[in-house]
């Protein structure tokens, strides 16, 4: 069954370059960044893996856990690992799952069920193992992003989509678009204006449905 947004993620108990990990356990309660990738040794992953451990200072200021997984064995990872951090030019010090059964990329419905691994395979023969997942400490799925092979994810992106979910969670706004920290933000619809202003102050209604306000806290 396909993960959606607002599913509990799923508590794996996984194998990873740092030893076994239960899912939930990881998250504990902070938020969780999974990023997902088709083989090691591969050059747009490794420059994503070293993307993501460039920005290990922003993640912990987020109080976010971030973890790895590739379709390969711990073996390959920590071999990978060095690779990284070369290029990177720091520690990547979060874990990597290692998926070389498929079963973890199968339990979040990143392939086809009868998918496998042949001898020889190339990255090609798991290329939908690109996704994002944001996890809530509620172990709720927040948002999913999957990318082709051929385009590097934008972990500014994946930043920014991290601060709006963090600003939103169970608060009544939304965030408009291309809006950054710190930006106004949109007033759900679920409080009328009576309610909106007792809750947040003034607001700026721009359209009957769309009322900004300045960001809580």
């Amino acid at each position: 069954m396909a993960l959606r947004i607002n599913d509990t993620f799923p508590d794996l108990t996984v194998e990873t370059d740092q030893g076994t990990i239960s899912m939930h356990d990881y998250i504990g309660d902070q938020w969780m960044i999974l990023f997902s990738h088709p083989k090691d040794f591969t050059p747009v992953c490794t420059t994503e893996f070293g993307a993501v451990a460039q920005l290990a200072d922003e993640w912990a200021k987020r109080n976010t856990k971030v973890i790895g997984l590739s379709v390969d064995a711990v073996a390959e990872h920590k071999e990978w690992k060095a690779d990284i951090e070369s290029y990177a030019g720091t520690d990547a010090a979060f874990p990597i799952i290692a998926d070389e059964s498929l079963e973890v990329s199968k339990a979040l419905d990143m392939l086809p069920a009868e998918a496998y691994l042949p001898d020889g395979r190339t990255a090609a023969d798991s290329a939908s193992v690109r996704v994002v997942f944001i996890v809530s400490p509620d172990k709720k799925v927040q948002l999913m992003m999957s990318y082709p092979m051929s385009v590097g994810r934008n972990f500014a992106e994946v930043l920014r989509a991290l601060d709006a979910l963090q600003a939103t969670y169970q608060t009544p706004i939304a965030t408009p678009a291309n809006w950054v920290h710190g930006q106004d933000v949109i007033v759900a619809l679920s409080l009328d204006d009576e309610a909106a202003k007792a809750k947040f102050g003034e607001i700026d209604a721009k359209l009957p449905y769309l009322r900004m306000t300045k960001m809580p806290g």
